[in-house]
């Protein structure tokens, strides 16, 4: 097996800016693009390998195909065929709703799905942007209702300003929305159920308000989400891996590279999945199969893989992530 990648998903949205395409060092006119899936195994949305022998197969037929090879004796166990992980960019010319993800029974009862786990790095942000994560006061689910239906719900929310390299780990049941110049990559589970508790009455190419799901969102808020900042804190360190997220749903490191970095990865049943977000670097896998990585790609190493030498290009600062 060798590291493999896939053809980008691009997502036009009402909010979408112009910086993925130029990011992702692409030859595309779109316009708003707002969203990149990187690897997805979302049912109509699925990542086909774009390199090597196994070009044009899509994502889950990999897994059906090299099964425990592919994805971790474990992680074969535990999800059969459907590929764990959605990774994807974010780029918000404006902002997005105020959004909340059922967990795992909640998703299972209602949509037969995965819940949504999730973390954004942030890539980029604009002077004075923000995100939303949690709430900064308590509130009962009858001042929830009343809020959304007279506009001051965002009142009641925790926003902060960020910068590139911020970190936020935001689990399901947490209230929460990107604000408008903030570039991320985002890591999930693989799912695509958001309930839309706020949308700034924004409307939609044919002119009407976009749905919201007000009511639904009440079982799936956790209404004691309070904190002064839900940022994740972490040393900044070069040449060795940070440790960012460690969760049931995934565990995520960035490595900021100068130097060669030779990584083992016999110990650890799973597949890795490396996000590129500045400069550029090679791979070797296994002494043997070499590929190339610049900024705004992503590369998806088979569990087969025991052992991955990164060489950068001058510098690079790489996202690793596995189940």
């Amino acid at each position: 097996m060798y590291p493999l990648k896939f053809e980008p998903i691009l997502k036009q949205t009402l909010w979408g800016g112009d910086k993925i395409i130029e990011f992702k060092h692409l030859n595309e006119s779109l316009s708003n693009v707002g969203e990149s899936w990187e690897i997805s195994a979302v049912e109509n949305n699925e990542s086909v390998v774009a390199n090597g022998l196994d070009k044009g197969l899509t994502l889950s037929e990999m897994v059906r195909k090299y099964r425990g090879d592919l994805v971790g004796e474990a992680n074969y166990a535990r999800f059969g065929s459907k590929f764990p992980l959605l990774i994807k960019f974010i780029d918000a010319k404006l902002d997005l709703s105020i959004q909340v993800h059922p967990g795992d029974e909640l998703a299972k009862k209602r949509h037969n799905s995965f819940g949504k786990n999730e973390m954004w790095y942030v890539v980029s942000a604009d002077k004075g942007a923000k995100l939303i994560s949690g709430f900064s006061q308590q509130i009962t689910s009858k001042e929830y209702k009343e809020r959304v239906y007279d506009g001051t719900f965002a009142d009641v929310l925790q926003s902060s300003e960020v910068q590139e390299g911020d970190v936020f780990y935001v689990p399901a049941g947490r209230v929460h929305g990107i604000g408008a110049g903030v570039f991320v990559a985002e890591i999930q589970q693989t799912s695509d159920i958001t309930y839309r508790i706020y949308d700034y009455n924004r409307k939609d190419k044919d002119g009407k308000l976009r749905e919201l799901h007000t009511t639904q969102a009440i079982e799936a808020i956790n209404f004691n989400d309070i904190e002064d900042d839900f940022r994740t804190k972490y040393d900044e360190l070069k040449n060795e891996p940070v440790e960012l997220v460690a969760s049931p749903y995934f565990t995520t490191s960035v490595y900021d590279m100068e130097e060669e970095i030779s990584c083992d990865y016999s110990e650890l049943d799973s597949f890795i999945i490396f996000i590129c977000i500045k400069g550029s670097c090679r791979l070797i896998a296994d002494g043997e199969e070499e590929i190339s990585l610049m900024s705004g790609e992503t590369i998806l190493l088979p569990a087969a893989i025991q052992d991955v030498k990164i060489i950068p290009n001058g510098s690079v600062k790489l996202l690793e992530t596995y189940v």
